[in-house]
């Protein structure tokens, strides 16, 4: 039995032309590669300087600050967990040479392999700028040495950084601003960001703006590029882009997730009992660690879309994603919730309340864990991923169908539709192949006539 899937040439084609678009050749592709390797060697030799120069900046002492330089009184914290300056000094220099070497490296990996795409240099270049500029050494050299404050702001996220990502995340993955207007509000990002780099006390910088006006310019411009993303996705995209864009807004939604948290929200409700530079040594760079480790997500993501989307499906990744997240975050505040409602209602029966009311609250977690596991997983395969749910009950039907059927003709076309349920081909074909008579049984027979004859 054959069964011919016809392709859909139109998708092929479609992907044919946008790789076609993004193909660069002769001089153009010699100055864009010259372009990106000054712009990598100008961050690399800001990095050589300022390495050492942030080095010894940790090691003075600040009274009232709110960046890695250390207080009197943390000072105090650290010594008394048996921790030198020196140490750590040089744990800020590793975790800020890591984060950037990880953006290097995976810009270097997609130059190397990708050079003559145009938007894989853009990717590239956006990585190297976003990776360099978000660390604190480049703004820690400007600050101890003014004479550096030019090639620092050049190289800085708001000139080079964020505008070169968020370019990069309104063209991806075809390179062409689609629906065509968000063009006009990628060319009004950087416009506002450049003066804010150059001009931080004018009335050009976007910081001194009134804070609905600030929070306007955000919103405008992060739900232009979502909805730019998801019309790209819903009426534009081939299969493939659509795995690639689902790459990149996995590993955006991530990082923007996790460094609103920390970055944002973590230290608003910190402020409503305590200001920041009270907050206790260990838990603040706990904290600030997990910036940097939140925002790793964005370079791996770019690399496997670029590189590598068609190996892993992302489904599965995201399908996991939202099923262990929305469980954690509902499992952790029926976990809250029960301690304080077992306290308050054990207070007056027996007196170790805190202790009970946590053993009593753990197992009934992890009594819930598996029902409400499977609870959320068929709410989302349900809502996120109907097609497959829908192709999987119908699979399942049909193997059903599979051991009962004895009449091919109808088996064929219980095949047909399931396909067409599932896949939805173009069009389908079937060839039954006649089955070959056996020598064993036509020799059998011979004999068995002419023992009756």
């Amino acid at each position: 039995m054959n069964l011919r899937l016809d392709p859909i040439p139109t998708s092929m084609n479609h992907e044919l032309r946008s790789e076609a678009h993004r193909r660069i050749a002769g001089r153009w592709l010699l100055g864009a590669r010259l372009s990106f390797v000054i712009v990598s060697i100008f961050y690399l030799v800001l990095f050589v300087i300022g390495t050492p120069v942030y080095f010894s900046y940790l090691h003075t002492i600040c009274t009232d600050c709110l960046d890695e330089r250390l207080t009197p009184a943390k000072l105090q914290a650290l010594q008394a967990l048996h921790i030198s300056l020196t140490t750590y000094a040089v744990y800020w220099v590793a975790i800020n040479l890591l984060f950037a070497l990880v953006y290097f490296v995976v810009a270097a990996l997609i130059f190397w392999r990708k050079s003559d795409d145009w938007m894989a240099l853009l990717a590239a270049f956006s990585l190297v700028a976003f990776g360099a500029s978000f660390t604190s050494i480049p703004w820690t050299l400007a600050t101890v040495h003014p004479v550096w404050w030019l090639p620092t702001t050049l190289a800085s996220e708001n000139v080079l950084g964020f505008p070169s990502l968020i370019v990069f995340f309104f063209l991806f993955p075809t390179g062409r601003f689609v629906p065509r207007w968000t063009g006009w509000i990628a060319a009004g990002y950087v416009a506002l960001s450049v003066p804010s780099a150059f001009f931080p006390n004018s009335p050009f910088s976007v910081g001194n703006w009134p804070i609905p006006l600030h929070i306007l310019v955000l919103l405008v411009t992060y739900g232009s590029l979502v909805f730019a993303q998801v019309y790209r996705y819903r009426r534009v995209s081939t299969p493939v882009e659509r795995q690639q864009t689902k790459w990149i807004v996995f590993g955006l939604a991530v990082a923007l997730l996790g460094f609103l948290l920390l970055a944002n929200l973590l230290p608003a409700f910190l402020m409503l009992f305590m200001p920041l530079q009270s907050l206790d040594l260990l838990p603040l760079e706990i904290v600030v660690t997990s910036i940097y480790l939140v925002l790793l997500p964005i370079p791996l993501s770019i690399a496997i879309a670029i590189l590598r989307s068609r190996l892993w499906d992302i489904d599965i990744l995201i399908n996991r994603t939202l099923v262990y997240g929305t469980l954690s975050a509902l499992l952790a505040l029926v976990y809250v919730g029960l301690i304080f409602a077992l306290q308050y209602l054990l207070r007056g029966i027996i007196n170790q309340n805190n202790d009970v009311a946590i053993v009593i609250s753990t197992l009934i977690i992890a009594a819930l864990f598996q029902p409400l596991r499977r609870r959320i997983q068929r709410i989302i395969d349900r809502r996120f991923y109907r097609r497959k749910y829908d192709a999987a009950r119908t699979l399942e039907a049909f193997s059903t169908t599979l051991r009962q059927e004895v009449n091919l003709d109808q088996l064929r076309e219980e095949l047909i539709a399931v396909v067409q349920e599932t896949m939805q081909p173009s069009h389908v074909s079937l060839w039954v192949r006649p089955p070959e008579p056996s020598r064993k049984r036509q020799t059998w027979l011979l004999a068995r006539i002419e023992e009756e004859e």
